[in-house]
């Protein structure tokens, strides 16, 4: 294999990989924040800004995986 198709499989698995622990990790505190609110309702509000926040900060990993999947394609 050339230096480019090691490149783009390297992008590939980049972002398989990167979205992987996002996605886990973005189910998971959806699916806590839900409990929460099912249990406190009127925490609510609380609950459902602290569960963006999380989702916020959780999807930069995602595209911190993009970018390097992007810089792999185009610049090697």
């Amino acid at each position: 294999m050339d230096n480019k198709a090691m490149a783009l499989l390297a992008a590939g698995l980049s972002m398989g990989i990167g979205a992987l622990g996002p996605g886990i990790g973005i189910g998971y505190l959806v699916g806590k924040s839900v409990e929460g609110i099912a249990r406190q309702p009127e925490a609510s509000g609380d609950i459902r800004t602290t569960m963006f926040i999380g989702i916020g900060v959780t999807e930069a990993v995602a595209l911190y995986a993009l970018v390097i999947a992007i810089l792999l394609i185009f610049v090697a």
